[in-house]
């Protein structure tokens, strides 16, 4: 069988969720089937941030790299529905869309999607103009029915696309991503700690957010749950900094007012994005990890703070507590009294924090990549 893959999103080199995605399935994709061709669709009119080589060493994988004017190619596949990626790519039996773009295959071929979420259907006040507009034109909706098949990236985001687009079941897989084995517990020993710990400019002590720094992530609620913990003026609570990492998102405006009116604004560290390489060593580093998202269809951050031995702190709501399981304290997003009071005790008891230390350890022994290919290969080989 033929196979295409859409891999667009590759284009920038970044790692946000869709990116680890799409990377770590295909690889573990090509390791594991020998049997499929894989014919990989690329286009990028700038010089992409990416390197393919890895890819010589799979005689099963093909690239097709194209070098045409991004938002031409978006207006021909929204406008014309053309041109057909399958014909483009040589002809393919299968083309696999590893999350939601503008494109446009033959009728024919089969058709699979990934959803990671419908977070702009369910949250659209939290993102910018541009990106409402995004979603209107490339309409997710028209995709997931023209699909053959749609892979929900867990069980939380599977019921929303039979909800809210009233797909048929029959048409819905849940396969959770997985996890990179990069996410583990570091020897304190390790001379790279310090290295990380200074090059980010990172406290002694303190509890981490990781991730886009936008609305939905529910920032502002950690930083007034931190003012509440440090209101008590506690020798043991005090010594603990705030870092709110990752690359700044949209409407973040009010996010960043919050911080420069907290009384502990000085104690608020923003090191910005923090390179792949550096993600484990920047989570051990870490007291306790905090993430009261309003809304997330998988949480990768999580899942690696789990699996770097560090207690997690995470919303009772979509997806997360199906990821978390047990191995976390789950709180409402909407009362940063909660999240205080989970703060408190995680840093107060180490009992508690050993606990959910072990916890979140086996927690994390649940995902990997090579599961989630298996998986998906399984759904291809039915189709």
């Amino acid at each position: 069988m033929r196979v295409g893959i859409d891999i667009r999103c590759l284009a920038e080199g970044r790692r946000t969720g869709v990116e680890e995605y799409t990377l770590n399935l295909l690889k573990n994709l090509l390791k594991l089937d020998k049997k499929n061709k894989y014919v990989l669709f690329f286009n990028s009119w700038k010089a992409p941030r990416i390197n393919f080589g890895w890819l010589e060493k799979y005689p099963n994988a093909a690239l097709k790299k194209f070098r045409l004017p991004n938002k031409l190619l978006n207006f021909l596949f929204w406008y014309f529905n053309w041109p057909k990626i399958d014909k483009m790519i040589g002809g393919a039996d299968l083309y696999f869309m590893p999350n939601i773009i503008f494109g446009s295959v033959s009728k024919k071929i089969k058709l699979i999607v990934t959803m990671h979420d419908l977070s702009f259907e369910k949250y659209p006040e939290t993102f910018s103009l541009k990106k409402r507009l995004w979603h209107a034109f490339v309409s997710p909706k028209k995709i997931c029915r023209r699909a053959d098949l749609i892979i929900a990236v867990s069980e939380s985001t599977k019921s929303d696309l039979a909800i809210n687009y009233g797909i048929d079941s029959l048409k819905l897989a849940a396969i959770k991503s997985g996890l990179s084995g990069d996410f583990k517990v570091i020897s304190r020993n390790d001379q790279k700690l310090l290295e990380i710990k200074e090059k980010y400019n990172l406290p002694y002590k303190f509890i981490l957010y990781l991730g886009t720094v936008e609305p939905r992530k529910n920032i502002i609620g950690i930083i007034r749950a931190y003012n509440q913990l440090r209101k008590i003026n506690d020798a043991g609570l005090n010594k603990y900094k705030l870092v709110i990492a990752g690359t700044s998102g949209w409407k973040n405006k009010k996010i960043f007012d919050e911080i420069n009116k907290s009384t502990f604004a000085s104690d608020i560290f923003l090191p910005g994005f923090i390179e792949d390489e550096d993600k484990p060593y920047a989570y051990n580093l870490a007291s306790l990890f905090v993430y009261p998202s309003f809304f997330e269809g998988f949480g990768f951050p999580p899942l690696e703070a789990m699996a770097s031995g560090v207690p997690v702190i995470v919303s009772n709501n979509s997806s997360l507590p199906e990821i978390v399981g047990n191995a976390g304290i789950l709180i409402d997003p909407d009362k940063p009294d909660e999240i205080f009071q989970a703060i408190k005790e995680v840093l107060l008891n180490r009992e508690l924090r050993e606990k959910l230390r072990e916890k979140g350890l086996e927690q994390a022994k649940k995902f990997s990549w090579l599961k989630t290919a298996k998986e998906f290969l399984e759904i291809i080989g039915k189709l």
